[in-house]
């Protein structure tokens, strides 16, 4: 409803309901810098609505869109080609319209997609169960962590340095109202990660490690022993994936031993779209699967023996008692969920790791043509698509010098890690399937004439 004719009678009652002196008092958990005293400077009070699209349209011309540059932004959000018969399918209308199947019995052509869902990224991550979807690859690995919690009985979480800083800002968040306790810190600019170090660091306080694979500055890494170090200690290996596509080319968490793998799909059959809807990733070993939050469905056989779907398992708060309930998720981003499937099966196993070949070996062209710029250096030892330089100054001035030259030239560490002076110099790289050598040409030419 636009409109609500509430009289200040009718307020007053309902403050008073919820023991409120004042609306503001609703808003307490804002913090007042965050909070307006009054209309926006230097906006009109109105305008008309033509007036407005104008105006929008003008500021919308000052983007650099991601199809108009040479583009290489990467950390955590990926541009990949997605099919045409993608956009076509989910566009159907027994897949557009379809939500939360809350008489699933009915709903056999949204559970078998679910179920082809789960069965790929199960397959994918090496796991032996994948939930029917979550909201993105942040929320996502909260949810590995409260688990882990619920699994351990203990309280406290090593996250690596190499997690996406994001996602750390999501477990901080969380963690205020859980009580958990976070151990994690910044990453520092050299090759290798510091798995080594958390496998030394677990203790029997420990309820799980978080690591990233390939991490936030392009690292990859084996995590064999530090899933040792978690299982003699009875703690759990999380493994946090946000480019899904290249395990198609390098070893699964769950071949090395993670007991949670949780990630982003957005890079296989989601565009950027302006940083959403994403679409999350979960699986886990078997023995937790009671654990795991949101939705499984499974495969049974009729009363005349005919193939069919059911919700087999349904943790989330909308289907049983909230207290029973293992998160509280209230959607499944069930269209992402459908166009990651629908591109996954079109690629298959071999279309798969052949985009992930393509993307290693243009990736390789481009850190060897950055790093004959004077001053540039490639930090990594091991990477997939996405890779760090070293430059000889303040990466974000870099990145806005190389926008006016109209390529998109990487996410710095310093935007990232405002506060992190050590971490300025970093620019994260990364190079799909979607770039030229034109692209990779342009690229270095145009920094090294910032640089220069």
């Amino acid at each position: 409803m636009r409109y609500l004719p509430l009289t200040a009678d009718d307020r007053a009652a309902m403050l008073a309901a919820v023991g409120a002196s004042s609306i503001d008092d609703l808003f307490a958990d804002v913090p007042p810098e965050a909070r307006l005293d009054g209309p926006i400077a230097g906006l009109p009070l109105h305008a008309s609505e033509i007036a407005v699209e104008r105006h929008m349209r003008r500021l919308s011309k000052q983007n650099l869109a991601a199809a108009d540059a040479p583009f290489f932004l990467g950390a955590g959000a990926y541009r990949h080609h997605i099919p045409a018969s993608v956009d076509h399918l989910i566009q159907r209308g027994e897949f557009l319209t379809a939500y939360t199947p809350y008489q699933p019995e009915i709903a056999q052509g949204t559970l078998q997609m679910l179920f082809e869902f789960q069965s790929q990224v199960a397959r994918l991550f090496g796991t032996d169960v994948a939930n029917a979807s979550m909201y993105d690859g942040s929320t996502a690995c909260w949810e590995a962590i409260v688990m882990a919690r619920r699994i351990t009985k203990r309280s406290k979480a090593l996250l690596s340095t190499g997690l996406h800083p994001h996602y750390r800002s999501v477990a901080r968040t969380m963690a205020k109202y859980t009580r958990d306790m976070l151990v994690d810190g910044d990453p520092t600019l050299e090759a290798g990660t510091d798995w080594a170090a958390l496998a030394a660091a677990v203790d029997k306080e420990t309820s799980c490690v978080v690591v990233q694979y390939p991490d936030i500055l392009g690292r990859i890494d084996d995590m064999s022993s530090l899933a040792g170090a978690c299982q003699a200690n009875g703690a759990l290996l999380i493994a946090v994936v946000t480019e899904p596509v290249a395990l198609g080319l390098i070893k699964s968490p769950g071949e090395m031993g993670a007991d949670i793998v949780v990630g982003e799909g957005q890079a296989i059959g989601v565009g950027l779209q302006f940083g959403g809807p994403y679409v999350g990733l979960f699986a886990c070993k078997s023995k937790y699967v009671r654990q795991m939050p949101g939705r499984l469905c499974g495969e049974t056989v009729d009363a005349n023996g005919k193939r069919g779907f059911v919700l087999t398992l349904s943790t989330r708060e909308q289907h049983i008692r909230r207290e029973k309930a293992t998160s509280n998720i209230c959607t499944n981003s069930g269209l992402c969920a459908l166009a990651f499937s629908i591109h996954m099966t079109l690629l298959g196993e071999a279309g798969l790791r052949h985009l992930a070949a393509i993307n290693h070996g243009r990736a390789k062209a481009a850190a060897a043509e950055l790093a004959n710029i004077p001053g540039v250096s490639v930090m990594n030892d091991s990477y997939f698509n996405e890779f760090t330089l070293r430059l000889p100054t303040d990466a974000r001035a870099t990145v806005h010098k190389l926008a006016e030259k109209g390529v998109l030239g990487g996410v710095s560490l310093g935007r990232l890690y405002p506060d992190n002076d050590a971490l300025a110099n970093g620019l994260i790289v990364a190079v799909t399937e979607t770039v030229t050598e034109d692209d990779i040409a342009a690229f270095a030419a145009a920094l090294k004439e910032v640089l220069a």
